[in-house]
């Protein structure tokens, strides 16, 4: 069969790129199809090798740096790509890449990282934070948005399949197109990670400093208890942060993997405070054997387990998060990071390409019956990583 995998834009190297990666891993021949690429980012990945097809966004100016600005014709452009010659169709996506247009006789899988959490869950944050709750440019955004959200309740009846990254975003999924999704837990790339290293006395943080990430709650926190903590990665809250970060607050700015990798052998714990689709992070801290300090909404339910692998704490405020720490602290003995890190173990890049080829080939087999893809994917009997959850809780 023909493929091609539809991935919103390619200018960054995050969570969603390396679920692409492993994609290409499985079906190493497929296309790429992409809104807006920047090729030199990805030189030494394996999405660099394949032919990659943009849109017309990709040529209108400062597309590259202000992608975000081209929103408003997204959606057209996405339906723009001529996929006819393709017998099967992932698009792999977290804005609009699952609407692409597609026949009756093409399959149709749609990997959502997240429904447009603009658009939808964080729409009125997103006003706030924006600034756009009054006046002319508000009014535009949201009739903007507006029409964004009926596009993207139209376009759930172009997939065939959906796959969702956890059971919190494939709640969403019901609850914003009402259909199923099945769970195909993202790659982690655990053996990048050392457990077995003696635990130092600071804590880590780790993030692109937007506002859901929360890194400025964090900051203040550690500022207030005047205890050490590393926080690494940078973004448009850069200043913000900063602002609030006291003389035991360490900020070191963007750090290459090897770095992380060792910052993460060696923290007492790992905080993270943002309410996440799935949480990638959390997963390779607790690979390094770091007990993690959750907010506990969102994906890391599925990835955190409570007084085994880390502390959840129930509000995004300082107290909260405060409290989670005096519990921490006063537990800490208990935290053993060969559990941790065999929790970590149940999200392995190998796991996510058995189970997407056992899906992809699912599927493919009943659209080739006149079967439904959808109930053949639902149905799919899998090892389950809940099973060896149950396992770890001892």
């Amino acid at each position: 069969m023909k493929l091609t995998v539809v991935h919103d834009w390619l200018v960054t190297q995050a969570g969603a790129e390396k679920v692409l990666e492993e994609m290409l891993r499985v079906f190493p021949q497929a296309d790429i199809h992409t809104l807006v690429y920047q090729p030199e980012v990805f030189k030494q990945s394996i999405i660099g090798q394949r032919p990659v097809i943009t849109s017309l966004v990709d040529s209108l100016p400062r597309a590259r740096k202000s992608y975000r600005s081209y929103l408003p014709i997204m959606p057209y452009a996405v339906e723009q790509f001529d996929l006819t010659d393709y017998d099967l169709i992932v698009s792999s996506s977290h804005a609009v890449a699952k609407g692409v247009l597609v026949g009756a006789g093409q399959l149709h899988l749609s990997y959502v990282h997240s429904p447009i959490r603009y658009a939808w869950d964080l729409y009125q944050q997103y006003l706030r934070e924006a600034k756009l709750t009054s006046g002319l440019k508000a009014t535009l955004a949201k009739i903007i948005l507006h029409y964004v959200r009926l596009w993207d309740s139209s376009t759930a009846n172009r997939v065939d399949v959906f796959l969702a990254n956890s059971e919190y975003v494939a709640q969403r999924i019901w609850r914003t197109y009402r259909r199923p999704a099945r769970v195909l837990y993202p790659p982690v790339e655990v053996d990048r990670f050392d457990p077995a290293r003696a635990r130092e006395d600071f804590y880590l943080t780790m993030s692109r400093f937007v506002p859901y990430k929360k890194i400025d709650l964090i900051a203040e926190t550690f500022t207030r208890l005047g205890k050490p903590l590393v926080v690494i990665g940078s973004g448009p809250d850069w200043e913000k942060v900063k602002a609030l970060a006291g003389p035991n607050v360490q900020l070191l700015g963007r750090q290459p993997d090897n770095v992380v990798a060792d910052y993460m052998s060696r923290c007492r714990a790992f905080v993270f405070a943002a309410d996440e689709d799935f949480g990638i992070v959390p997963v390779e801290a607790q690979a390094a054997g770091a007990p993690v300090i959750a907010y506990g909404k969102g994906g890391t339910l599925e990835t955190v387990i409570p007084n085994q692998t880390g502390v959840l704490f129930g509000q995004q405020n300082v107290e909260s998060l405060t409290r989670a720490i005096q519990l921490f602290e006063e537990q800490v003995g208990r935290f053993d990071p060969r559990v941790i890190r065999r929790n970590a173990e149940r999200f392995r890049p190998e796991r996510f390409r058995q189970e997407f080829r056992a899906i992809v080939d699912a599927a493919y087999q009943a659209k080739q019956a006149g079967d439904d893809p959808e109930r053949a994917v639902m149905q799919l009997r899998l090892p389950s990583p809940h099973a060896e959850l149950s396992a770890l809780r001892l």
